[in-house]
């Protein structure tokens, strides 16, 4: 990051191409923009551009205050989704005598074109502006030049036939570019397709990336471009298999399917007696968790090789499989906090069709959701060199019947309750064997919560009904 002394010599500096000053707190898009541009680096300065918020024109302060609001704010812009692909930017405050300033400092990109809402903004000189058709051409190249991932190589065997045309323009475009951007885009097929990674046009053919989201046969480039669903009997593979569905072709397509496969096949719900006369629905497989974990597989994995990405049901849980290790930065003592794109183009459209999350915050949301639902957290092979394994269990409420007994501790339960009272209430003595049976079972499956969470046993631990608890509880009212 900038240190304040050569922050001070862009102040005094006429503002150029890498260096944009506002006094303006509020406008986000104004800011997306600036990010965007600094992020295609068109006058191939590959120094970072700054973004300073707080001064003038001619380089004097306005007396801003910078809050923890406004840092987070800035700060958002680089993974709101707005911004494709995602800018390396670090932010900071500095603090004169006549106010503070806010700097965004930002990273060229390695994979220009970027674009904010569908947009290629670009610096000419101190101004921003809309890249031509021109400028964009240009910067691709660049991206080309830059990056050595294996979506991006030209499938040589590929002509633009083996594309499905229709299906870009009317399931892809829309959903890349704002409608007015669209009704004035001019460009042949060949350069849209070209501009978003698609598309060679030193080779004139299509990307593996290309083959791999439009393609008619995908298969016929890449023979393990699919992801092989099994349902198993028991608890290994040896077991009898149940049920089976491949799906390939593109992936447009691909992932619409699994999608509302997970929905209506994996995430399916199962009563659980609450009284003699009703029942409660409980999910065994939370759809968003178990969604998103499948999309990741199929984002991340190696396309160079034959081998599908699998994803198996057991009795207790579900095992997904893509052939790939960790990549990049990520490294098993820092993921899933620091993460990497082996498929940049592949993983940016996955992203524009609305099916993976924004960077980095889908396997916390994932693992949050796991243990909402009362499966535990998910967990992560990465043993495997050549493969990464994620498992996930069934949840304990999926094989929770409830007795009445433990239907009456619910409703002791409504306020904070001590082990021994709990106990006593059904008539039992505080012995540990009484707790195992009781209610150690209704925690294990999140109908009871502790109120000291993480010191289960501390002195003073109670126990209270929890939201899934309390739902329970109100459905026997009824």
């Amino acid at each position: 990051m900038i240190v304040k002394e050569e922050l001070e010599k862009l102040l005094l500096d006429l503002e150029n191409s890498r260096v944009e000053r506002t006094i303006s707190t509020t406008g986000t898009d104004k800011f997306g923009e600036a990010i965007c541009a600094f992020c295609n680096d068109f006058p191939d300065s590959q120094q970072p551009g700054y973004l300073i918020i707080g001064a003038r024109d001619n380089g004097s302060l306005c007396g801003l205050k910078v809050t923890d609001e406004l840092l987070k704010n800035i700060a958002g812009i680089r993974s709101d989704g707005n911004i494709q692909p995602q800018p390396a930017i670090v932010i900071d405050k500095f603090t004169f005598p006549d106010g503070d300033l806010l700097v965004a400092e930002v990273q060229p990109s390695n994979f220009p074109p970027v674009r904010y809402k569908g947009k290629v903004w670009i610096r000419v000189g101190p101004r921003r502006a809309v890249a031509n058709e021109a400028e964009e051409r240009i910067l691709y190249e660049k991206r080309a030049a830059n990056i050595k991932t294996f979506d991006a190589m030209p499938c040589t065997g590929a002509t633009i036939d083996d594309l499905d045309i229709a299906l870009f323009k009317s399931g892809y475009l829309p959903k890349a570019f704002p409608e007015e951007f669209l009704a004035e885009d001019q460009r042949n097929v060949e350069q849209k397709l070209h501009s978003l990674g698609f598309y060679d046009s030193r080779f004139n053919c299509p990307t593996y990336a290309g083959i791999i989201m439009f393609g008619k046969d995908p298969g016929k480039f890449l023979s393990g471009c699919y992801v092989q669903y099994v349902r198993f009997s028991g608890e290994t593979r040896a077991g009898e298999i149940l049920n089976e569905h491949k799906f390939d072709g593109n992936l447009v397509r691909a992932l619409q399917k699994m999608d509302t496969f997970v929905e209506l096949s994996i995430a399916k719900e199962k009563p659980v007696p609450i009284s003699a006369l009703r029942e409660m629905k409980v999910i065994s497989y939370p759809y968003y968790a178990t969604r998103e974990l499948l999309m990741n597989a199929v984002m991340h994995r190696d396309y160079e090789s034959n081998a599908p990405t699998r994803f198996y049901e057991f009795d207790s849980f579900i095992e997904i499989q893509n052939p790939g290790g960790l990549y990049g930065k990520a490294r098993p003592e820092n993921f899933p906090e620091v993460n990497d794109y082996r498929n940049p183009i592949i993983s940016e459209a996955m992203k524009v069709l609305g099916y993976v999350n924004r960077y980095n915050r889908g396997i916390i949301r994932v693992q949050k959701e796991l243990e909402e639902n009362g499966n535990g957290k998910a967990k992560f092979d990465l043993k495997l060199g050549t493969a990464f394994k994620v498992v996930e269990p069934i949840s304990n409420r999926a094989n929770t019947k409830l007795t009445n007994r433990q239907i009456a501790v619910l409703e002791f339960c409504k306020t904070a309750k001590s082990r021994k009272e709990i106990l006593a209430f059904l008539g039992l003595t505080n012995q540990t064997k009484n707790y195992v049976t009781h209610v150690q079972p209704l925690l294990d499956a999140g109908f009871l919560e502790y109120t000291i969470p993480g010191k289960v046993d501390i002195k003073g631990q109670q126990y209270i009904l929890s939201s899934f608890g309390s739902e329970i509880v109100r459905k026997g009212e009824e």
